[in-house]
């Protein structure tokens, strides 16, 4: 296809860029050096209005098209943030910063929306107009709840917005979506179990925080197993189980549970935070303890919508001849504000034979890049059509 190939000629300088990103990842909304970057790019293209600070770090880049008559408006969205990894890959460009790593493959992302925003910027073959947006701190930020919270849909008059993620262990440049929930709500619990800390071989004179816990790690299971409809998809991890002391003969006086509840709707969200408080209230109880809950609600649930989900997969199809049908993920990814905001959708790009997401040996895979840029501007064109 013309696009591709243009792409394919991009490559190199595309490449270039996306490499620098991963040698010099930031995290979360310190990402200066990154929206920098990002912005003299936007510039250098010919972008009509190139806007920095939406979101604390956030870019946008507003391009017309050669008719504007339409008076439509697509948003394109990409994240820029890394994760606190220690990078193990070897790589010649590897991250030069100690304990931080694009882990995730938001350098490519990066690169990729650029990639679209140079061609577009060089074409302008539609009727509207492409905001493109570059998000800070996806990586438990809430960057995108930010950018909306600054006023971007409205400020720049968008219609309806899309992202992309690159997917390993899918066939490299292929696609994949799901209309409705597609990315789960994501929430986090502390529970803070005191009792009465004593000497190990006196558990009588006790109360066993760590029995109380370990209780706890195991009744919680039953959120899923008795309380949630088997139908619905809910996750309860206790993940994290903290003694103050380290001690052989010491049972501790306090002892911290930390975890995550993963769900797809609001009804199963609200019945896993009603039956946890209520299983660490009563498990203290039961053992003379007292379970304190801190129950933290994070990133909603992402759904995608039906008619641009549509949209998507008609340009996915037109750059690589097919779009699977995406898996539900439990992971969560704050597009969800983003789409909460205006209709749109979320698709993922295969990254190919590659090591997870979120792992040090993780490496975004340049050969997608075509791919992943032809895939926007295919969708800006078909939104968009000057026809």
């Amino acid at each position: 296809m013309p696009i591709k190939n243009r792409f394919a000629e991009l490559l190199p300088e595309i490449t270039a860029w996306r490499q620098d990103l991963h040698a010099h990842p930031e995290l979360m909304f310190d990402c200066h050096r990154t929206a920098g970057i990002v912005a003299t790019r936007l510039r250098e293209f010919g972008c009509d209005e190139v806007v920095e600070g939406l979101g604390r770090t956030g870019v946008v880049g507003v391009i017309k098209g050669r008719s504007t008559a339409s008076g439509r408006v697509v948003g394109l969205r990409a994240d820029m943030d890394a994760l606190p990894i220690h990078e193990a890959t070897g790589l010649d460009y590897a991250s030069k910063e100690a304990g931080k790593m694009h882990a995730c493959g938001h350098d490519g992302h990066t690169a990729m929306l650029l990639g679209a925003a140079k061609y577009l910027a060089e074409t302008r073959n539609f009727d509207g107009t492409v905001v493109v947006i570059f998000q800070p701190a996806e990586e438990g930020g809430g960057g995108g709840d930010v950018m909306c919270r600054d006023g971007l849909m409205a400020r720049f008059g968008i219609d309806e917005v899309y992202g992309m993620h690159n997917w390993p262990g899918v066939r490299e440049g292929t696609f994949a979506i799901r209309p409705g929930p597609f990315f789960a709500a994501t929430d986090q619990f502390e529970i803070a179990v005191e009792g009465r800390g004593g000497h190990a071989a006196k558990p009588h004179q006790c109360i066993d925080t760590t029995l109380v816990a370990a209780h706890l790690v195991v009744a919680l299971q039953s959120i899923v197993s008795r309380n949630a409809d088997p139908t619905q998809e809910v996750v309860v991890s206790v993940t994290s189980f903290v003694t103050e002391s380290q001690a052989f003969n010491v049972i501790p006086q306090h002892v911290t549970l930390r975890g995550t509840v993963r769900t797809l709707n609001d009804e199963m969200r609200a019945l896993a935070e009603t039956r946890l408080k209520a299983i660490a209230d009563h498990a203290g109880a039961m053992f003379g303890a007292e379970a304190r809950v801190d129950y933290r609600r994070g990133y909603p649930v992402m759904v995608n919508s039906d008619t641009e989900t549509d949209h998507a997969i008609r340009a996915a199809r037109a750059v690589a001849g097919d779009c699977a049908q995406a898996p539900l993920v439990m992971g969560g990814e704050d597009f969800a504000y983003m789409l909460n905001e205006r209709p749109g959708a979320y698709i993922l790009v295969g990254n190919g034979d590659s090591a997870d997401v979120h792992h040090p040996h993780y490496n975004f895979n340049d050969a997608i890049i075509p791919a992943g840029c032809s895939f926007w501007v295919e969708l800006a064109e078909q939104r968009l059509s000057a026809a």
